[in-house]
């Protein structure tokens, strides 16, 4: 069994990589060709955390793994990360254990990649500023995808606390593709104005931003409010897309705030969902088709995405011959 830390995961794969593959893996998803059983929830009251099991089979690729995610909210205080996270992969032919890597960058680089599918499918082609709301590990990982998926000039960033913002942007800048004009959003309303591609990464649990700021033309990708209590768009916004596309139409109509508080309301109906990212590249809808067109991506995450990025991980490893092979 082989062994990968968080440094072997970064080696491993490119975010351009990781976008290819999450889109083979919502392609296969969307199309039946995933096995995904609900995730599991184990409550650790006594210590104020919850652990939660997510395994998945791609029918097509043959990538089998189970990721492990505590969320334990005293950790902070204790100097420890909220959130740790395992991946275990498995060999599907013969059930035998490959791989076990560590899951939090894994599971930053699949979201990213998620949003660099919605990204390189319904986003203009001429997109060429961005606007990141959040500067954590997610908020990271989206500003490479957009990156990869367009040629950005500007990059604003958005996030409450501007030590934050200021590392992101110090850590960011010469990475690939990365745009040398990275800026702490001096005022929110011009840096949604003028934003061709939204990402936003955040725990907030009141929309982000207001959608009569958006210009025409303009996709929005988020990925936090990933609860039905967390809200990070707001029904402005929603009413104004003119294409709204979800990861996976079970986990987002019983996971996503963003969704499920509009539809609630009655800002909007299940009818107004468009497809699933995975029938748009699979051919099966077609994505942006006007450049008026405002586009909306919401992702809650799948444990496809996990599945098939930690698979190409260990067979990068094998490849390249890195990580620490173990006998149990």
């Amino acid at each position: 069994m082989r062994i990968l830390s968080r440094a072997d995961v970064q080696h491993a794969l490119s975010m351009k990589d990781a976008i290819a593959i999450v889109r083979d893996a919502f392609v296969q998803l969307s199309s039946g060709q995933a096995t995904v059983p609900l995730r599991v929830s184990v409550p650790i009251e006594k210590h104020d955390g919850v652990t939660l099991f997510m395994p998945a089979h791609l029918h097509a690729s043959d990538a089998l793994a189970v990721k492990i995610v505590s969320v334990h909210n005293r950790n902070p205080a204790k100097g420890l990360p909220l959130i740790h996270a395992l991946v275990v992969v498995i060999d599907a032919a013969t059930g035998k254990p490959l791989a076990a890597m560590e899951g939090g960058y894994l599971t930053a680089l699949r979201t990213g990649a998620a949003s660099g599918v919605s990204i390189e499918l319904l986003a203009r082609r001429d997109a060429r500023v961005a606007t990141i709301f959040g500067a954590g590990a997610q908020g990271r990982t989206q500003l490479l995808a957009a990156a990869a998926m367009r040629q950005l000039e500007r990059v604003y960033i958005v996030d409450a606390a501007p030590a934050q913002t200021d590392k992101l942007i110090q850590e960011m800048r010469g990475q690939p593709g990365v745009p040398s004009d990275l800026r702490a959003a001096a005022s929110l309303s011009e840096a949604v104005r003028e934003a061709d591609i939204i990402c936003t990464a955040t725990t907030s649990t009141r929309p982000v931003f207001n959608g009569n700021d958006l210009k025409s033309g303009v996709h929005i990708s988020a990925i936090g409010a990933y609860t039905p209590q967390m809200q990070e768009i707001d029904e402005t916004t929603l009413k104004r897309a003119n294409k709204i596309v979800i990861d996976h139409r079970e986990g987002a109509l019983a996971e996503a705030g963003d969704l499920l508080i509009a539809l609630k309301n009655g800002a909007i109906k299940e009818s107004d969902i468009y497809a699933e990212i995975g029938e748009i590249a699979a051919g099966k809808k077609p994505g942006r088709e006007r450049s008026d067109e405002i586009t909306f991506f919401k992702s809650v995450g799948n444990a496809v995405q996990d599945a098939s990025v930690a698979r190409a991980i260990y067979d990068a490893a094998v490849r390249e011959n890195f990580g620490t092979e173990v006998e149990l």
